[in-house]
């Protein structure tokens, strides 16, 4: 009874030991659009909380900010010439990151943002134009008619701020409206500010302000209550805490909350999944909510 006993704890300890073993094999890469952003180093932090589980060493890497199209090349590129297993990528910019790629043979998965790239494994992530569409039919119920619509979109070429400037686009669309004008905020709180300062000059009867992320909201937010303007119904896109802090403070509408640790976890593990040879669905889908007065404590908590 004693040796088997024995034997049989051996092999508990065995398949313990196993598991991390085999997952330290796997050289995973991650290139994400920045580490510069709440939003970005919450994916990390989904990202991070796998590879503890599957324990893996995965290095995190991204430019300065998302418009550093180059330096996001170059990391990519300096990647794969050391040959890893896999690499998840956040591309800030479509033809440059399959560029980047070039003739890489291992799993590609894609974070956040689709790409064109015919080879890739997986996209794990919102859909982006749905998400947007959904904030959209949102803000402009709180006109109606009288909606008077700014699009704030992000980076030029971004495939994610291309996806969620349609999904807002087709809500006005449906609604029988027309933004009055629709301007790159560059994903930056001083970029969306200086765009809402001209617009607010340009078009004093703006009421609804549809933002890229929680940054642009943020920066419209700021140029809004600088020039003393009320009225104006700001969504925000992503869900950070800041933007919900500013929901229970008075200061945006809305915001279109993403699960942005989920994601980056949700990346791993399909990209392990796909190394073990099991099949994954070409598309992993993570949901969004809209937050609001009515339900921010909710995501506070």
């Amino acid at each position: 009874m004693k040796k088997i006993l024995s034997l049989a704890l051996a092999l508990i300890l065995c398949a313990a030991l196993f598991v991390p073993a085999m997952a330290e094999e796997f050289n995973i890469v991650v290139n994400l659009k920045t580490l510069s952003s709440e939003y970005w180093q919450t994916v990390k932090s989904g990202i991070d909380k796998a590879a503890e589980e599957l324990g893996l060493t995965i290095v995190v890497q991204g430019p300065a900010a998302e418009s550093e199209i180059a330096e996001q090349v170059s990391q990519i590129e300096t990647q794969l010439s050391q040959g890893p297993d896999a690499i998840i990528i956040a591309p800030d910019d479509n033809d440059a990151v399959v560029g980047a790629i070039g003739d890489y043979e291992g799993i590609v998965v894609f974070c956040d943002t689709t790409n064109t790239y015919e080879k890739q494994t997986s996209f794990v992530g919102t859909s982006n134009e749905e998400a947007a569409y959904s904030g959209g039919v949102y803000g402009i119920a709180i006109n109606g008619e009288a909606t008077k619509a700014l699009i704030i979109y992000g980076q030029e070429g971004d495939n994610t701020s291309n996806l969620r400037k349609a999904g807002y686009e087709r809500a006005l669309e449906e609604a029988g409206l027309e933004p009055v004008a629709a301007l790159s905020g560059n994903n930056t709180t001083d970029g969306a500010t200086k765009v809402m300062e001209d617009q607010l000059v340009a078009n004093p009867d703006i009421n609804l302000v549809l933002c890229h992320n929680d940054d642009t909201a943020l920066g419209a937010l700021n140029a809004i209550e600088a020039a003393g303007v009320e009225g104006i119904s700001i969504i925000g896109f992503d869900g950070n805490v800041s933007a919900i802090e500013s929901i229970r403070d008075g200061g945006i509408t809305a915001t279109i909350a993403q699960q942005p640790a989920e994601m980056g976890y949700q990346s791993v593990m399909t990209t392990v999944a796909a190394l073990n040879g099991e099949a994954v669905d070409a598309v992993v889908s993570v949901p969004t909510a809209i937050i609001d007065a009515a339900n921010y404590a909710d995501y506070l908590n």
